[in-house]
C-alpha cells in the first residue's frame, strides 16, 4: 500500500509568526521581593515574592525571557556576577574553572535583611 505523501508534519512554518511581535512591558521588583535563578529551567531569571505567613516558601510572580534578563542586567537590577547564557555554545568559557557561579544563592541572612 503507497504511503500518503505530504499528509501531516510541521503546521507552522519559520519566520511566519506575527503574533510574536508584540513586546511585554518589564517589570522590576518592588520592596520585599527578589530575583533568583531557581532550576524551573536551567538558565531562567525569575522574580519571586516572600511569603509573610511562610518564611520557609516563596511565590514565583514572573519568569524573565532572555531579552528582558538582558535588560535587566544592564539597569543594573541583576548582580554584575550573573551569567547569562546565550544558548548552547554562547556565553560559556571554556576555561572557566568556577562551576558553581553561574547561579546566584542566597543564604538566610540574605533572606533575614529582606
Amino acid at each position: 500500500m503507497p504511503k500518503n505523501k505530504g499528509k501531516g508534519g510541521k503546521n507552522r512554518k519559520r519566520g511566519k509568526n506575527e503574533a510574536d511581535d508584540e513586546k511585554r512591558e518589564l517589570i522590576f521588583k518592588e520592596d520585599g521581593q527578589e530575583y533568583a535563578q531557581v532550576w524551573i529551567a536551567a538558565g531562567d531569571i525569575i522574580l519571586v515574592g516572600l511569603r509573610d505567613y511562610q518564611d520557609d516558601k516563596a511565590d514565583v510572580i514572573m519568569k524573565y525571557m532572555p531579552d528582558e534578563a538582558r535588560l535587566l542586567k544592564a539597569y543594573g537590577e541583576l548582580p554584575e556576577t550573573t551569567r547569562l547564557n546565550e544558548g548552547v555554545a554562547g556565553g560559556i568559557d571554556e576555561d572557566d574553572d568556577g562551576a558553581g557561579d553561574d547561579y546566584i544563592e542566597f543564604e538566610d541572612e540574605d533572606i533575614d535583611k529582606i
